[in-house]
């Protein structure tokens, strides 16, 4: 805590800094939680579902700035999807 921000550091002290740095190294080896979040999405049952969010793996390497232009094409992916499904109920991929 500081005077200009005194909640500072608050929200803090019951955080396991330990089990940060643990998730951080294994992204770092290949192994654990981190390792599966970077292999994708589970399998959603729907392949035009799966394509789409298959497009998110585009963000790895590349700049922060350019990531909004990615989520937004998945995101108009999804939802011309669902769109898809609301006028076509039985028409799953």
């Amino acid at each position: 805590m500081n005077e200009e921000h005194p909640r500072e550091g608050a929200a803090d002290k019951d955080q396991d800094h330990y089990a940060e740095r643990t998730v951080a190294a294994a992204a770092g080896t290949g192994d654990g939680p981190a390792q599966d979040a970077l292999a994708g999405p589970p399998a959603s049952g729907d392949a035009r579902v799966d394509a789409a969010l298959a497009g998110l793996n585009r963000l790895s390497g590349r700049p922060v700035e350019e990531h909004v232009a990615v989520l937004e094409e998945v995101h108009g992916q999804l939802r011309d999807i669902l769109d898809e499904l609301a006028e076509n109920p039985g028409s799953q991929g």
